[in-house]
């Protein structure tokens, strides 16, 4: 089977359509069809059936798509292999990260690799955790978070890696009336008017646990996925908010450590499987090892 083809059979895995797979490969639609349909001879089988008026891939399609991601990973460790004996790692590596957990960790990581031969093209994509997967399309390395009780997205396809726990707090304005306080518990919260981010983020995930904890459902005033809006909104005393403990900063929220409700959200580096092989993918995953044990022990 020719590996190009396998990589065109890929592509419509990971986007779902023949016209995202030639906007992708800069194909036109009609030699996309035409690929495939000459893969599926070589392969003697069926890949792709008929789902309403759109196409999908039958089982052998997807099987062998498992089979064309190891293949493809093959190329791409010879291509470094044959790399590691001109000298240390080098290419190019495209990384995709939540706003907040790109704030956070790329000002310790681009100067950790600065000065290397891997050059790293970072682009913020806010999605929740089951959206990371298809940014695989598009990147090398997803870093994705989620409710520390909810599982990783890894499968067949994906390895996830856990990166790092961050705990999530109460914020509240300096005049609100827990201000003071060191922690608060649920039922002190019933109450409030909240602002949140969007739900399936883990942050909205922590508010209904709240809610499960109280029995009461929380009175949800805007859903903001910028926390320096939220904080903002927060300080100016329009509601209270969950935040991520490395996010918060703004200097005039009082942040309280919620107590009776596991609150926290998990990091997770994603990839395609054994893409960790490639140096330049295996420098930058280091590189990110290393910035959250500096983030986790100060």
């Amino acid at each position: 089977m020719s590996v190009d083809r396998l990589r065109v059979l890929r592509e419509f895995a990971d986007r779902g359509t023949i016209s995202a797979v030639a906007d992708a490969l800069s194909m036109t639609p009609s030699a996309v069809s035409q690929q495939l349909k000459t893969l599926a001879k070589e392969a003697g089988v069926a890949l792709l059936e008929p789902d309403g008026r759109r196409i999908r891939l039958t089982d052998a399609g997807q099987a062998l798509v498992v089979r064309a991601d190891e293949v493809l990973a093959a190329m791409d460790r010879a291509v470094a292999e044959m790399a590691h004996y001109r000298g240390s790692p080098r290419g190019q590596v495209r990384v995709a990260l939540f706003p907040s957990g790109a704030a956070l960790l790329l000002p310790l990581v681009l100067p950790a690799l600065a000065g290397s031969d891997v050059d790293v093209v970072a682009r913020d994509e806010d999605v929740p955790p089951s959206g990371a997967p298809r940014l695989l399309a598009d990147y090398d390395i997803v870093l994705t978070h989620r409710d520390e009780r909810s599982g990783s997205v890894a499968g067949p396809r994906i390895t996830s890696r856990f990166l790092m726990r961050e705990p999530i707090d109460v914020v509240v304005a300096p005049t609100h009336r827990l201000a003071g306080q060191r922690s608060v518990a649920p039922a002190e919260l019933a109450d409030e008017t909240w602002l949140s981010v969007r739900g399936g983020f883990p942050v909205d995930d922590v508010l209904e646990s709240i809610a499960t904890v109280t029995g009461v459902q929380p009175r949800i005033a805007q859903r903001l996925n910028d926390f320096r809006v939220i904080e903002t909104l927060v300080a100016s005393g329009y509601g209270v908010a969950l935040m991520p403990r490395f996010a918060v900063a703004h200097p005039d929220l009082a942040v309280l450590r919620l107590s009776g409700v596991r609150a926290a959200r998990n990091y997770d580096l994603v990839t395609r499987p054994h893409a960790e092989k490639r140096p330049a993918i295996a420098t930058v995953l280091a590189a990110f090892r290393a910035a959250a044990e500096q983030v986790t022990a100060e």
